[in-house]
């Protein structure tokens, strides 16, 4: 454990000493602006380990808002600097190719006319003439071009970080958008042709958010009348004694044939036996690796992968093992890595969540390295598994390139 938070602290340093570089270094002259940035680099350095682990233990929770808007804003910036290196090279090797051609375009022109220059050397310049480059103190316009160059890249990175930034916290905070999608089921009883599930993850209730926002996220879920509702865990971030309050409108689901859910990972970091229990006071059946039936249909749900950790794993024997084969079942689990154990038992459907749709372009790649499905639709081992974004947001308060997201999935008879 400690050998990863070393590593941490490395990355974070690492990563804010080159944006010292850019931002700082390479735009400003010594002198008081230069320690000014310096010192701000070095507090916003500090401001990222403060906000991921000690506002995750429950200390500076002061730092939420402005840590986690630092640390969306830092990444951003890393981006934005990165991709210009390249365009950074390619204009200062040609700056510097074309310093050199003029250079040698005088030194040619004075060695050929060596002789008029002698009959005019008392001659003074006209007021209009300029040095040429190279000459009369003229050796800094490099040094002038490089620090524009600097300077403008400054900029262009900053305001590309502060646009998408913003974009990204008020789509992370907006009501989830719907997303219908039809499924078809080959063994779905014609009777349940057009069930619509309901199916929402990750709505991450934590301090940052807020009752609002469950109020948000009730209000879409009643929206698209639903026959069930799924929740497929990552509900909150925090005790049930701290976000109680805060989760208290989930109580005002509705649907004909009742809301469901099963645990994320984040329910075992805040308490899983407490949520448990309180899910099921707000009117929310959990599913402890178990199944119902619901007019010829098994919804199932499993606990989170990481309840391994926890003595509360999933149990996919005790869940799927005995059922009848001959209706459909749909699997609520959190991760859509958990298809791999579920294949062996026959699942039609798997509802998952977990990834966030990547939450921030390009954590995108970088889900795809962990989870077999990032968001929409895909296949795990012939297991079809639908992964929705998630309503919520975890850590920085931004969502770009993956909107918050209520899916509406319509079984539909093969």
């Amino acid at each position: 454990m400690l050998g990863f938070v070393a590593v941490v602290l490395l990355v974070i340093g690492l990563i804010h000493y080159y944006l010292w570089k850019r931002l700082v270094r390479d735009t400003l002259r010594p002198g008081r602006g230069r320690r000014v940035g310096t010192a701000l680099a070095v507090a916003l350095g500090v401001l990222v380990p403060l906000t991921l682990i000690g506002v995750r233990a429950g200390y500076f929770k002061w730092l939420s808002w402005p840590g986690y808007l630092w640390i969306a804003l830092m990444f951003y910036l890393l981006v934005a600097l990165v991709a210009l290196e390249i365009p950074r090279l390619v204009v200062n090797l040609l700056w510097v190719r074309a310093g050199r051609t003029d250079k040698e375009k005088v030194t040619a022109a004075q060695a050929g006319s060596s002789a008029a220059a002698i009959d005019v050397a008392d001659e003074k310049p006209e007021p209009d003439e300029k040095p040429e480059p190279g000459e009369n103190g003229a050796s800094d316009d490099g040094i002038d071009r490089r620090l524009l160059l600097a300077r403008g890249a400054a900029i262009f990175a900053g305001l590309t970080a502060a646009s998408v930034t913003g974009y990204g916290v008020r789509t992370a905070t907006s009501a989830p958008q719907i997303d219908r999608v039809q499924i078809p089921l080959a063994k779905l009883p014609r009777a349940m042709d057009g069930t619509r599930l309901a199916v929402v993850s990750d709505i991450h209730i934590g301090p940052l958010t807020g009752v609002d926002h469950a109020k948000r996220i009730v209000q879409v879920i009643n929206s698209v009348d639903a026959d069930m509702v799924c929740v497929v865990g990552d509900l909150v971030d925090g005790s049930v004694a701290e976000l109680g309050k805060f989760a208290a409108p989930l109580a005002g689901i509705e649907s004909r044939q009742g809301a469901y859910f099963v645990t994320g990972n984040h329910e075992y970091y805040s308490g899983h036996q407490e949520w448990v229990e309180e899910v099921a006071r707000l009117g929310m059946r959990p599913l402890r690796n178990e199944r119902v039936e619901i007019n010829g249909l098994d919804l199932a749900g499993v606990n989170d992968l990481n309840g391994e950790e926890f003595d509360d794993g999933p149990d996919f024997a005790r869940t799927l093992g005995d059922r009848d084969r001959a209706r459909p079942v749909v699997l609520m689990a959190h991760q859509p890595l958990a298809a791999v154990e579920a294949a062996p038992y026959g699942v039609d459907l798997q509802v998952s969540g977990h990834t966030h749709g990547g939450q921030m372009v390009p954590f995108n790649y970088l889900v795809k390295l962990q989870q077999p499905v990032v968001s929409g639709f895909g296949n795990v081992d012939g297991v079809p598994v639908y992964v929705t974004n998630g309503a919520g947001f975890w850590g920085p308060p931004v969502r770009v390139g993956a909107p918050p997201q209520v899916t509406v999935i319509e079984l539909r008879v093969a």
